[in-house]
């Protein structure tokens, strides 16, 4: 049984190494480079927008913002023991912002074995400081519809506030926004942040559409390996994540090792299977010829 079990678990770390080595072809077609567009034209405002990274910056949790409940909070009381996932947008926002949360929502449901409330918890943070606890229940509810998983209101966190701890909090992770006052509405990035327990910036995820599995490895690595299983461990071994492109890609000198120790030890159960079966045999025909 031991052997078999060794064999077993070879081959799933051959098969892991596999699908990332296709992973990693499939990844390989090139991709529009930032600052490539059709136009060079761009408002004015747009030059104070961005997300620039921060990684391994201490996010100040004395920071004090309002749930949703209206109650008075600090950040440190979301930290301490999980990974957090930051999302920065605001409540009346018409578009861009529901396009953030509704891809990370669709996210989040493409995540089967983690749970936000269990694994780790989600932190949204208005950027406007006139958005009312109100505004931020209704957000909430919301979007905890769409999640419809066991747990998740005490997971899954809505706050305002004022501007100075929201422009603090902002710097700290590299948001930089702006108000336009032409059209009265917020000019701002899209993307999410993943912070480590202890408040750490750990990852950046761009756009309005984010991977399951991206952030789920995100999630393993920021937890130190505290949540997930050795198949997690595995893949972690085979992935790495790319600050450029805020995503995970195949780590290729890692997959040549792993599948040339994945072959040998293999190789060396089915030699190892093969000499006890032969040993088996010598020992039945000794066996045999002394009884008769």
């Amino acid at each position: 049984m031991k052997y078999s079990s060794t064999i077993r678990n070879a081959f799933v770390a051959i098969l892991l190494a596999a699908c990332a080595s296709v992973a990693a072809w499939s990844q390989a077609a090139p991709k529009l480079q930032p600052g490539d567009s059709v136009s060079n034209q761009k408002p004015s405002i747009l030059d104070q927008v961005g997300l620039d990274q921060r990684l391994n910056q201490q996010v100040p949790l004395n920071l004090a913002f309002n749930d949703e409940n209206g109650q008075a909070v600090q950040l440190q009381q979301y930290f301490g023991s999980k990974p957090v996932i930051l999302m920065l947008v605001y409540y009346q926002c018409p578009m861009l912002c529901t396009q953030v949360l509704n891809g990370f929502t669709g996210a989040m449901n493409g995540i089967v074995r983690f749970n936000i409330g269990r694994e780790f918890n989600v932190i949204t943070v208005s950027i406007d400081p006139r958005d009312t606890p109100q505004d931020a229940a209704a957000a909430k509810k919301k979007y905890i519809q769409r999640y419809r998983r066991a747990g998740v209101a005490e997971g899954w966190h809505f706050l305002t506030g004022k501007k100075d701890q929201i422009d603090a909090l902002a710097q700290a992770v590299g948001f930089r926004y702006a108000w336009d006052p032409e059209i009265q509405q917020y000019a701002h990035a899209s993307g999410i942040m993943l912070l480590t327990p202890s408040g750490l910036v750990a990852q950046y995820y761009y756009g309005i559409e984010y991977a399951p599995r991206d952030i789920q490895l995100g999630l393993i690595e920021a937890s130190k390996g505290k949540i997930g299983t050795i198949v997690d461990q595995v893949l972690l071994y085979c992935y790495h994540y790319d600050p450029r492109q805020g995503k995970y890609g195949a780590a290729i000198f890692n997959i040549l090792r792993l599948s040339a120790l994945a072959t040998v030890m293999a190789l060396g159960g089915f030699m190892l299977i093969m000499f006890r079966r032969d040993s088996l045999a010598a020992r039945k025909g000794r066996l045999t010829r002394t009884a008769e």
